[in-house]
């Protein structure tokens, strides 16, 4: 029976154009014979041309040079050997995974399913104040993570590589299935993350409140505010249905 794995990816583009990518990384974790998932050693990164400049915006951030990307095969020569690598691969993950999917299509995937860290991680460690990639990495310290493999940030193999210590920690955590179920929701964001309610948790707000972020442009917003309401609503119907054999006995 093949090992179950999860294999990471972490994209670099030239701006925002449907083919821009510029590199690609990537990160197994797989699932050990003891139960427990753990970081591979298989790793690596490409360099993608993106068939026009990369924009001084994009290059600001990962610092990849037109010229280093000007012979190298194009998104769509490359993706799919890394994407469906030989042996099974049960799902893809990224960190916040809807700007990666944006450009691993399906067609180039063959539809694998995603895991988002960003979002499951919100779920597991709600407790933390920020969740970027980055910022996992040191309020969370994951164990084994080895500093200078996950440097330069910004560059494609070393995200992957942390963003799948985070996904391993995930995956000991909770179940596959849990995280693909919440990968395919909205986040469930912890606190109100700005205006006057910046910082506080759902539970301090009041019902009025809450349903005047329903009508919020940001998704993840509306659908914590709607869990939160959803909370109040169970919370009323445990108490009404409280059995009262108790005050008799």
């Amino acid at each position: 029976m093949p090992t179950a794995r999860v294999r990471v990816v972490d994209l670099e583009t030239a701006g925002n154009g449907a083919n821009d990518v510029c590199e690609i990384g990537w990160q197994d974790v797989v699932l050990g014979d003891n139960g427990r998932w753990v970081v591979t050693e298989e790793r690596g990164a490409r360099l993608v041309n993106p068939g026009r400049p990369i924009s001084p915006d994009t290059m600001a951030v990962h610092h990849i040079l037109d010229e280093q990307v000007a012979d190298a095969p194009y998104w769509k020569q490359v993706a799919p050997d890394i994407l469906r690598p030989d042996g099974e691969v049960t799902a893809l993950a990224a960190h916040r995974a809807a700007f990666e999917q944006r450009y691993c299509t399906p067609r180039l995937s063959g539809g694998t399913p995603w895991i988002c860290t960003w979002k499951c991680a919100l779920r597991v460690w709600p407790e933390l104040q920020r969740f970027s990639n980055q910022m996992l990495r040191y309020q969370r310290m994951p164990e084994g993570l080895v500093h200078d493999i996950g440097l330069p940030a910004h560059r494609a193999m070393p995200d992957a590589y942390v963003t799948a210590h985070h996904l391993r920690d995930l995956l000991n955590t909770a179940s596959i299935e849990q995280l693909l179920k919440w990968s395919a929701e909205p986040g469930l964001l912890p606190r109100v993350p700005s205006g006057p309610d910046r910082g506080k948790s759902w539970d301090r707000l009041s019902s009025e409140t809450l349903r005047e972020y329903l009508r919020d442009r940001d998704a993840d917003i509306r659908f914590s505010a709607q869990n939160e309401l959803e909370r109040r609503g169970n919370a009323e119907q445990s108490d009404v249905d409280e059995p009262t054999q108790g005050s008799f006995l």
